[in-house]
């Protein structure tokens, strides 16, 4: 009898052992969802093939979105911000402005994103079209 406790209590042990803890739970991290993602992309190249340090004399647009002047003065408007022109060669601030501009719009008409962040008028026919190839390469 002593032999046999011996045994299921050896056993016990060595069940418990080679149990997976079941006290915790792993979740994984969520990876971060960003509906813009692709039309940043587009607009980045459409606009300055991705160079941050981006200016455009005749417009005085600069950075990666080549933000103009009235846009950064609306933004800070709408806002409250106090941003600078040359505050949009920084990416991180320049994309706040993007997208503060595109969520009003929402994610699903980029189209209507993309005219609108290019301005008015039958210009932003053609640079829709410009857009969407690069949007159909990613």
């Amino acid at each position: 009898m002593k032999k046999m406790i011996a045994i299921a209590i050896l056993l016990t042990f060595t069940l418990y052992a080679l149990a997976p803890n079941t006290n915790t739970i792993s979740i994984p991290e969520a990876e971060e969802i960003n509906p813009f993602k692709d039309l940043i992309s587009a607009i980045g190249w459409i606009e300055c093939q991705y160079d941050t340090l981006a200016y455009n004399p005749e417009e005085e647009a600069t950075g990666y979105f080549q933000i103009r002047p009235i846009r950064v003065e609306h933004y800070n408007q709408l806002t409250g911000s106090n941003y600078t022109l040359e505050e949009m060669y920084e990416y991180d601030k320049a994309e706040r402005v993007f997208l503060y501009f595109a969520d009003k719009i929402g994610p699903y008409d980029l189209e209507r994103i993309a005219k609108s962040w290019n301005g008015s008028g039958p210009m932003t026919i053609e640079y829709w079209r410009k857009v969407n190839i690069q949007l159909t390469k990613n």
